[in-house]
């Protein structure tokens, strides 16, 4: 007879506890656990025969190639680094109406004499699939379409069909008899994951998992779900722009935080090629306020243009926007601007934003933050042609960035003339550009740079 147990599991991490805890020990969430049932049989399944495994010495290992399979999408096999590896669980992430099911869809009309694609949908019927397909033309005729969600009746189909690739959409509507939670809980998406995992690998079938995303930006489900995936795509991107990064945060086959960019169109995700040209394109006139940073995206620059705008606060406490850069940095920028460039900012209203919806994490966006926002304030344009480069410190000295070459290379080619970075960076200069490099050593000397002093 089966015996019933009840444990509590946090939704946020997959920490199980015996009783109900207001604040997880494991991810310090609060108010993350809820109730599961889970059935256990008294008599354990054992195999018959065990395969006997023995340790081996690493050296003797004979390693293999991974085997890569171009996607026809130059922009997906640049973050996959090179293609799909044969045998791979990809996962992919986004928030609804992002992108996901149709790059996924244009991906399987992509592989096109390469075998049978298996499509697996739990969340529409086979006619949505089909208005979409006719919608971005899809042409592929060994597309097979199954709207299931029982995870062992979708294994029976991948073993009799033995494709080339499974399309997962999406993992939280999978569901396992042998669970006696709900689709989508911690248990079901850790356990469907797993069950996929050891089909596909075991039969070197590529694997494409979706995933829907949490009010966080993260993966819905156990953090472990990620860990057992090879690789790891978010795509971001706001929903009223049409411009879509695909950013890698987990490559067992390439590198990590590798980008890729898109343009949501009628036909489809298009590939931008040049995103730096398309970032900066709409910039026709000279405002004050507007400067032009060139940031890492992985190992891609890319030329992109911040907006600033102070005005007089009509409150007593002024107040402090940002749209595409951490909050708590441009707070902290106003203030060192406030501190060692003397400008009296405390009672003025400012508001950032990075043009075309892009979000910027990296610090070497510092100093072009405080110029833009130092040029607004005086009503004072910083040349057209100028790219500001660098971190900025507490001290409000100008500190060294990373892959300064490719800036510059990147600044080049779009044709600007001018570009500020750190007195450090321009010492170790290896090339020689046609850019008029200015080196700066602190906030000061910058907006002396920029003509703002």
């Amino acid at each position: 007879m089966a015996k019933a147990k009840t444990v509590f599991v946090c939704s946020n991490c997959g920490y199980e506890s015996s009783k109900w805890i207001g604040k997880c020990p494991s991810c310090n969430e609060w108010n993350s656990f809820y109730e599961e049932k889970l059935t256990t049989s008294n008599s354990s399944k054992v195999s018959s025969e065990k395969r006997k495994v023995e340790p081996k010495l690493l050296n003797e290992v004979v390693g293999k190639d991974a085997i890569r399979t171009h996607t026809g999408i130059g922009e997906l096999d640049r973050v996959l680094g090179g293609g799909l590896v044969k045998g791979s669980l990809v996962l992919v992430g986004g928030e609804p109406g992002i992108g996901k099911s149709t790059l996924i869809l244009q991906l399987c009309d992509k592989m096109q004499g390469e075998g049978k694609v298996l499509y697996v949908s739990g969340e529409e019927s086979a006619e949505q699939i089909k208005l979409r397909a006719d919608r971005l033309g899809i042409k592929n005729e060994n597309i097979l379409f199954l709207g299931e969600t029982d995870i062992e009746l979708i294994e029976n189909y991948i073993l009799e069909i033995n494709p080339k690739l499974v399309i997962i959409d999406s993992i939280q509507t999978m569901y396992s008899d042998e669970i006696s939670s709900a689709a989508g809980t911690v248990s079901q998406v850790r356990e469907i994951t797993a069950r996929i995992m050891r089909v596909c690998k075991g039969n070197e079938i590529t694997t494409i998992i979706i995933g829907h995303v949490t009010k966080d930006g993260n993966i819905a489900g156990p953090r472990v779900l990620e860990h057992m995936v090879d690789t790891v795509l978010y795509i971001e991107g706001e929903r009223y722009f049409s411009y879509r990064i695909l950013r890698s945060v987990k490559n067992r086959f390439g590198s990590t935080n590798e980008v890729g960019m898109f343009e949501m169109q009628n036909e489809g995700m298009v590939e931008i090629t040049n995103p730096s040209s398309v970032l900066i394109s709409e910039r026709e006139d000279n405002p004050s306020g507007s400067v032009i940073v060139a940031s890492m995206e992985g190992t891609r620059p890319l030329l992109i243009e911040l907006q600033a705008l102070t005005t007089p606060s009509i409150f007593g406490i002024p107040r402090r926007t940002a749209n595409g850069i951490d909050y708590n940095r441009l707070t902290l920028l106003v203030a060192v601007l406030e501190k060692k460039a003397g400008l009296a900012l405390g009672s003025q209203d400012i508001y950032l934003n990075v043009v075309s919806g892009i979000k910027i994490s990296e610090p070497a966006v510092d100093l072009a933050l405080i110029l833009a926002v130092a040029s607004n304030f005086k009503n004072i344009s910083i040349e057209k042609d100028t790219v500001v480069i660098g971190e900025i410190g507490l001290t409000g000295e100008v500190r060294a960035v990373n892959l300064i070459d490719k800036r510059l290379k990147e600044a080049e080619k779009l044709g600007f003339k001018t570009c500020i970075i750190p007195e450090s960076n321009k010492k170790l200069l290896k090339d020689t550009y046609k850019l008029d490099i200015i080196g700066v050593r602190n906030v000061l000397e910058a907006m002396k740079a920029a003509k703002l002093k």
